[in-house]
């Protein structure tokens, strides 16, 4: 494997998988056969020096993802249901904008705002935060753990468990069958999940440092933070993920493991079959050697 990972997300009825050069989504149609997608997966990281510092490419990472997983969303819409109706330029940043607008109201404007109303005596700015932080991971949990109970949404997580199964069996070295994936775990540690708890936390540290009693500048500050609380987390993941032994990192794995049981659900042999086969197609090919 080198240096190489490989990583992805669930989709409707599938598996998106993507590689240094490539990203595929298989998805599981109606008649039981597999669609299979393959893409090119360019990064602006590798082309502009700077965006591929530490602390700067977290962000540029995360808005390459998100435009990544949703053309894998609409590829597997099509392919579940039968109906190939592309989602046009616009539709999808409209679906961008309103998922983006939700988030920040979600877990920015209503947590801070229940802690600037509620808890307003509360002297200390870190306590604020404190109470500010712990508000934002329930709404999160809460939120989580509702549309967990979505039969549609609780297939996702299962192909989600089917994702982290395949990444684990490629990485312990293992052959891709779906024996051998069945019997790894749902948990791994560079989870998406794992990710958005590491920016719950570092937001009760890095909004504490911010002064200000206005509820607007409060919710503006933490929005125009958002790029750099992304690059802090990305650089902990994946700090996290290769020192997994270290005790600073099983602090924060053990929560991450905890939540990934939340968002991932034990698949079946179909859907085992399905992430196989996503991350196959981006693997390198015989005799071809990939070294990043």
């Amino acid at each position: 494997m080198g240096s190489v990972q490989y990583g992805g997300q669930a989709v409707i009825e599938g598996v998106m998988m993507r590689g240094p050069d490539s990203w595929a989504v298989a998805v599981r149609r109606p008649d039981q056969s597999i669609a299979l997608d393959l893409n090119s997966a360019s990064t602006v990281t590798k082309k502009t020096s700077i965006l591929g510092w530490p602390f700067v490419r977290g962000t540029i990472v995360l808005f390459e993802s998100l435009m990544i997983g949703l053309k894998a969303l609409n590829y597997s819409a099509e392919q579940a249901t039968g109906e190939e109706e592309e989602i046009k330029g616009w539709e999808m940043g409209l679906t961008m904008l309103v998922a983006f607008a939700l988030a920040i109201f979600l877990f920015v404007v209503l947590p801070t705002g229940i802690t600037h109303y509620l808890v307003s005596g509360v002297k200390s700015n870190f306590f604020q935060n404190l109470i500010e932080g712990a508000l934002r991971f329930l709404v999160f949990i809460l939120y989580v753990y509702g549309i967990g109970r979505m039969p549609d949404i609780r297939r996702v997580f299962q192909y989600h468990g089917a994702e982290h199964k395949v990444i684990n069996t490629f990485e312990a070295g293992e052959e891709l069958t779906v024996d051998n994936v069945l019997k790894h775990s749902t948990y791994h540690p560079r989870c998406g999940t794992s990710f958005l708890l590491i920016v719950l936390v570092l937001s009760i540290f890095l909004f504490s440092l911010l002064p200000g009693k206005i509820f607007l500048w409060r919710v503006l500050s933490r929005v125009i933070l958002l790029p750099v609380l992304a690059g802090l987390s990305y650089e902990l993941l994946k700090f996290t993920a290769a020192y997994q032994n270290f005790f600073i990192c099983r602090l924060f794995i053990g929560p991450g493991r905890w939540l990934q049981g939340l968002t991932t659900g034990e698949p079946d042999r179909d859907q085992a079959e399905v992430a196989i086969s996503a991350l196959q197609a981006v693997l390198p090919k015989e005799g071809e050697i990939i070294v990043r």
